[in-house]
Protein backbone atom coordinates (compact mmCIF):
# COMPACT_ATOMS: atom_id res chain seq x y z
CA UNK A 1 0.00 0.00 0.00
CA UNK A 2 1.18 3.16 -0.93
CA UNK A 3 1.58 6.33 1.59
CA UNK A 4 -1.02 8.15 2.10
CA UNK A 5 -0.01 12.00 2.09
CA UNK A 6 -0.49 14.02 5.17
CA UNK A 7 -2.82 16.45 5.12
CA UNK A 8 -2.46 19.66 8.08
CA UNK A 9 -5.56 20.58 9.78
CA UNK A 10 -5.87 22.02 12.89
CA UNK A 11 -9.53 20.40 13.29
CA UNK A 12 -10.77 19.00 17.03
CA UNK A 13 -11.23 15.38 16.59
CA UNK A 14 -13.20 15.03 19.74
CA UNK A 15 -15.28 11.72 20.33
CA UNK A 16 -16.97 11.50 17.24
CA UNK A 17 -15.49 10.52 13.98
CA UNK A 18 -11.52 11.50 14.71
CA UNK A 19 -11.86 9.02 18.26
CA UNK A 20 -13.57 5.88 16.29
CA UNK A 21 -10.04 6.48 13.39
CA UNK A 22 -7.90 6.34 16.69
CA UNK A 23 -9.51 2.81 17.60
CA UNK A 24 -8.99 1.22 14.58
CA UNK A 25 -4.94 2.08 14.27
CA UNK A 26 -4.25 2.58 17.93
CA UNK A 27 -2.09 5.07 19.35
CA UNK A 28 1.57 5.46 17.96
CA UNK A 29 4.43 3.71 20.08
CA UNK A 30 6.68 6.63 19.13
CA UNK A 31 6.40 10.12 19.41
CA UNK A 32 6.35 12.37 16.66
CA UNK A 33 8.66 15.02 15.28
CA UNK A 34 7.38 18.12 15.18
CA UNK A 35 10.50 20.27 14.45
CA UNK A 36 13.26 17.52 12.58
CA UNK A 37 16.81 19.31 13.13
CA UNK A 38 18.58 16.36 11.25
CA UNK A 39 20.89 14.23 12.38
CA UNK A 40 18.58 12.51 15.08
CA UNK A 41 18.09 15.63 16.48
CA UNK A 42 14.39 16.69 16.64
CA UNK A 43 11.10 18.30 19.29
CA UNK A 44 8.90 15.88 19.66
CA UNK A 45 4.95 16.42 20.88
CA UNK A 46 5.99 14.29 23.52
CA UNK A 47 8.97 16.57 24.83
CA UNK A 48 6.80 19.29 24.11
CA UNK A 49 3.93 18.50 26.02
CA UNK A 50 6.58 17.57 29.13
CA UNK A 51 7.47 21.23 28.79
CA UNK A 52 4.09 23.03 29.10
CA UNK A 53 3.02 20.85 31.85
CA UNK A 54 6.02 21.23 34.18
CA UNK A 55 6.03 24.62 33.64
CA UNK A 56 2.28 24.83 34.58
CA UNK A 57 3.06 22.91 37.41
CA UNK A 58 5.73 24.74 38.55
CA UNK A 59 3.26 28.01 38.20
CA UNK A 60 0.67 26.13 40.64
CA UNK A 61 2.69 25.67 43.35
CA UNK A 62 4.54 28.84 43.15
CA UNK A 63 0.49 30.45 42.81
CA UNK A 64 -0.56 28.21 45.80
CA UNK A 65 2.09 29.22 47.97
CA UNK A 66 2.95 32.26 47.19
CA UNK A 67 4.85 34.39 49.63
CA UNK A 68 4.82 31.54 53.05
CA UNK A 69 3.55 33.08 55.72
CA UNK A 70 3.55 31.15 59.62
CA UNK A 71 -0.42 31.59 59.21
CA UNK A 72 -0.74 29.73 55.98
CA UNK A 73 -3.77 30.62 53.25
CA UNK A 74 -5.50 27.71 51.95
CA UNK A 75 -2.75 27.28 48.93
CA UNK A 76 -0.41 27.21 51.14
CA UNK A 77 -2.31 25.12 53.81
CA UNK A 78 -2.88 22.66 50.51
CA UNK A 79 0.49 22.12 49.43
CA UNK A 80 1.97 21.76 53.18
CA UNK A 81 -0.67 18.91 53.89
CA UNK A 82 0.87 17.81 50.46
CA UNK A 83 4.10 17.34 51.65
CA UNK A 84 3.38 16.28 55.37
CA UNK A 85 1.37 13.26 53.67
CA UNK A 86 4.28 12.01 51.52
CA UNK A 87 6.84 12.43 54.47
CA UNK A 88 4.96 10.24 56.72
CA UNK A 89 5.18 7.74 53.73
CA UNK A 90 8.60 7.90 52.60
CA UNK A 91 10.59 9.08 55.60
CA UNK A 92 10.45 5.72 57.34
CA UNK A 93 10.96 3.65 54.20
CA UNK A 94 14.47 5.28 53.18
CA UNK A 95 15.64 6.28 56.86
CA UNK A 96 15.98 9.62 58.44
CA UNK A 97 20.05 9.63 57.30
CA UNK A 98 19.24 9.15 53.76
CA UNK A 99 15.74 11.72 54.08
CA UNK A 100 16.94 15.27 53.48
CA UNK A 101 18.56 14.12 50.51
CA UNK A 102 16.04 12.34 48.93
CA UNK A 103 12.75 13.96 49.51
CA UNK A 104 12.93 16.53 47.66
CA UNK A 105 13.51 14.03 44.71
CA UNK A 106 10.74 11.60 45.59
CA UNK A 107 8.10 15.00 45.75
CA UNK A 108 9.51 15.79 42.53
CA UNK A 109 9.03 12.51 40.54
CA UNK A 110 5.75 11.73 42.56
CA UNK A 111 4.25 14.98 41.36
CA UNK A 112 5.80 15.51 38.09
CA UNK A 113 4.70 11.86 37.44
CA UNK A 114 1.17 12.24 38.48
CA UNK A 115 0.80 15.23 36.60
CA UNK A 116 1.84 13.66 33.03
CA UNK A 117 -0.17 10.67 33.87
CA UNK A 118 -2.98 12.53 34.11
CA UNK A 119 -2.34 15.35 31.65
CA UNK A 120 -3.52 12.40 28.81
CA UNK A 121 -7.38 12.52 30.28
CA UNK A 122 -7.86 16.13 28.96
CA UNK A 123 -9.71 16.69 25.84
CA UNK A 124 -7.57 17.02 22.93
CA UNK A 125 -4.92 15.17 23.82
CA UNK A 126 -3.86 13.18 21.07
CA UNK A 127 -6.90 14.24 18.72
CA UNK A 128 -5.63 17.37 17.39
CA UNK A 129 -2.70 16.95 14.82
CA UNK A 130 -2.05 16.10 11.49
CA UNK A 131 -3.23 13.11 9.52
CA UNK A 132 -5.74 11.61 6.34
CA UNK A 133 -9.05 10.86 5.65
CA UNK A 134 -9.87 7.22 5.12
CA UNK A 135 -11.72 5.49 3.07
CA UNK A 136 -14.94 5.84 4.95
CA UNK A 137 -14.32 9.79 5.33
CA UNK A 138 -12.74 9.26 8.90
CA UNK A 139 -9.92 11.84 9.97
CA UNK A 140 -7.07 9.44 11.49
CA UNK A 141 -4.77 11.48 13.42
CA UNK A 142 -1.01 10.31 12.47
CA UNK A 143 1.26 13.47 13.93
CA UNK A 144 -1.03 14.80 17.25
CA UNK A 145 0.37 17.59 18.73
CA UNK A 146 -0.29 16.72 22.15
CA UNK A 147 1.28 13.72 23.70
CA UNK A 148 1.65 12.44 27.28
CA UNK A 149 5.09 12.80 28.37
CA UNK A 150 4.98 9.40 30.07
CA UNK A 151 3.41 7.77 26.74
CA UNK A 152 6.85 8.25 25.31
CA UNK A 153 9.18 5.78 26.30
CA UNK A 154 12.00 8.11 25.95
CA UNK A 155 10.18 10.30 29.01
CA UNK A 156 9.97 7.15 31.16
CA UNK A 157 13.54 6.27 30.36
CA UNK A 158 14.91 9.60 31.17
CA UNK A 159 12.93 9.74 34.80
CA UNK A 160 14.45 6.01 35.39
CA UNK A 161 18.21 7.22 34.66
CA UNK A 162 17.26 10.53 37.02
CA UNK A 163 15.85 8.18 39.87
CA UNK A 164 18.88 5.74 39.44
CA UNK A 165 21.80 8.27 39.35
CA UNK A 166 20.14 10.07 42.23
CA UNK A 167 19.93 6.74 43.88
CA UNK A 168 23.88 6.07 43.67
CA UNK A 169 24.33 9.53 44.72
CA UNK A 170 22.48 9.16 47.77
CA UNK A 171 23.37 5.59 48.51
CA UNK A 172 27.43 6.43 48.37
CA UNK A 173 26.90 9.47 50.20
CA UNK A 174 25.00 8.31 53.37
CA UNK A 175 25.79 4.51 53.20
CA UNK A 176 29.31 4.81 52.16
CA UNK A 177 31.07 2.02 49.67
CA UNK A 178 31.67 -0.29 52.68
CA UNK A 179 28.18 -1.01 54.12
CA UNK A 180 27.50 -1.06 50.14
CA UNK A 181 29.96 -4.18 49.49
CA UNK A 182 28.88 -5.52 52.53
CA UNK A 183 25.45 -5.43 51.64
CA UNK A 184 25.71 -7.31 48.55
CA UNK A 185 28.54 -9.18 49.13
CA UNK A 186 29.10 -9.87 52.58
CA UNK A 187 28.50 -12.54 54.79
CA UNK A 188 25.16 -12.49 57.22
CA UNK A 189 25.47 -15.46 58.78
CA UNK A 190 26.62 -15.42 62.64
CA UNK A 191 29.80 -17.14 63.74
CA UNK A 192 29.24 -17.92 66.73
CA UNK A 193 26.04 -19.53 65.86
CA UNK A 194 27.03 -21.10 62.78
CA UNK A 195 29.40 -24.41 62.57
CA UNK A 196 32.50 -23.90 61.33
CA UNK A 197 32.54 -25.97 58.10
CA UNK A 198 29.11 -23.96 56.78
CA UNK A 199 30.14 -20.54 57.35
CA UNK A 200 32.58 -20.47 54.35
CA UNK A 201 29.92 -22.88 52.12
CA UNK A 202 27.51 -19.29 53.03
CA UNK A 203 30.04 -16.72 52.40
CA UNK A 204 30.58 -18.25 48.90
CA UNK A 205 26.34 -18.05 48.30
CA UNK A 206 26.74 -14.70 49.51
CA UNK A 207 28.65 -14.26 47.39
CA UNK A 208 26.71 -15.43 44.34
CA UNK A 209 23.97 -13.57 45.53
CA UNK A 210 25.98 -10.63 45.42
CA UNK A 211 26.27 -10.73 41.89
CA UNK A 212 22.84 -11.40 41.09
CA UNK A 213 21.66 -9.00 43.15
CA UNK A 214 24.47 -6.38 41.29
CA UNK A 215 22.44 -7.94 38.06
CA UNK A 216 18.98 -6.71 39.47
CA UNK A 217 20.32 -3.31 40.34
CA UNK A 218 21.98 -3.16 36.87
CA UNK A 219 18.62 -3.76 35.62
CA UNK A 220 16.32 -1.28 37.26
CA UNK A 221 15.95 1.56 35.37
CA UNK A 222 14.75 -0.26 32.62
CA UNK A 223 12.30 -2.20 34.71
CA UNK A 224 11.21 0.67 35.79
CA UNK A 225 10.65 2.90 32.74
CA UNK A 226 9.05 -0.15 31.39
CA UNK A 227 6.46 -0.35 33.63
CA UNK A 228 5.29 3.08 33.50
CA UNK A 229 5.72 3.55 29.92
CA UNK A 230 3.51 0.21 29.57
CA UNK A 231 0.67 1.18 31.62
CA UNK A 232 0.36 5.05 30.77
CA UNK A 233 0.46 3.93 26.87
CA UNK A 234 -1.67 1.15 27.46
CA UNK A 235 -4.31 3.73 28.82
CA UNK A 236 -3.79 5.99 26.43
CA UNK A 237 -5.25 3.04 23.81
CA UNK A 238 -7.79 1.65 26.02
CA UNK A 239 -8.96 5.56 25.97
CA UNK A 240 -9.11 5.72 22.17
CA UNK A 241 -10.42 2.07 21.71
CA UNK A 242 -13.37 2.84 23.57
CA UNK A 243 -14.33 5.98 22.77
CA UNK A 244 -13.78 7.47 26.05
CA UNK A 245 -15.68 6.21 28.26
CA UNK A 246 -16.51 7.92 31.47
CA UNK A 247 -15.89 4.65 33.64
CA UNK A 248 -11.93 4.00 31.77
CA UNK A 249 -11.40 7.75 33.04
CA UNK A 250 -12.23 7.19 36.42
CA UNK A 251 -9.81 3.79 35.61
CA UNK A 252 -6.80 6.31 34.36
CA UNK A 253 -7.00 8.28 36.92
CA UNK A 254 -6.22 5.67 39.65
CA UNK A 255 -4.29 4.45 37.53
CA UNK A 256 -2.09 7.18 36.97
CA UNK A 257 -1.98 7.77 40.75
CA UNK A 258 -0.98 4.76 41.38
CA UNK A 259 1.90 4.47 39.11
CA UNK A 260 3.29 7.47 40.25
CA UNK A 261 3.55 5.60 43.77
CA UNK A 262 4.44 2.56 42.37
CA UNK A 263 7.54 4.57 40.69
CA UNK A 264 8.71 6.88 43.59
CA UNK A 265 8.09 4.04 46.48
CA UNK A 266 10.48 1.78 44.80
CA UNK A 267 12.68 4.65 44.43
CA UNK A 268 12.76 5.69 48.19
CA UNK A 269 12.97 1.29 48.43
CA UNK A 270 16.18 0.70 46.96
CA UNK A 271 18.00 3.95 48.68
CA UNK A 272 16.08 2.77 52.30
CA UNK A 273 17.63 -1.12 51.57
CA UNK A 274 21.38 0.50 51.72
CA UNK A 275 20.63 3.88 54.38
CA UNK A 276 18.46 2.50 56.35
CA UNK A 277 20.49 0.19 58.63
CA UNK A 278 21.65 2.40 60.28
CA UNK A 279 18.27 3.88 61.94
CA UNK A 280 17.52 0.36 63.52
CA UNK A 281 20.78 -0.25 65.20
CA UNK A 282 20.49 3.33 66.60
CA UNK A 283 17.07 2.58 68.01
CA UNK A 284 18.16 -0.89 68.96
CA UNK A 285 20.54 0.95 70.95
CA UNK A 286 18.65 3.86 72.09
CA UNK A 287 15.55 1.27 73.96
CA UNK A 288 18.70 -0.52 75.17
CA UNK A 289 19.70 2.02 76.85
CA UNK A 290 16.32 3.29 78.36
CA UNK A 291 15.27 -0.61 79.63
CA UNK A 292 19.27 -0.05 80.98
CA UNK A 293 18.43 2.93 83.17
Amino acid sequence: MSRVTKLATFGLTFIASGISALASEGVDPSAAKLVDFGHGWALTNSMITGWVISALLVFLVLKLVGKPQLLPGKGQAVVESLIEALRELFEPIVGKKAFPMSFPLLVTLFLFILFHNWMGLIPGVGTIGMGHYDAEGHFIITQPFIRPFNSDFNGTIALAAISFGAWAIIVFKIAGPKLILWDLFGNKADKNDTPGWLYPILALVFIIVGFIEVFSIAIRPFTLSVRLFGNVFGGENLLHGTGFFFIFYFMELLVGLIQALVFTLLTSVYIGLLCNHGDDHEHDEAHGAEAHH
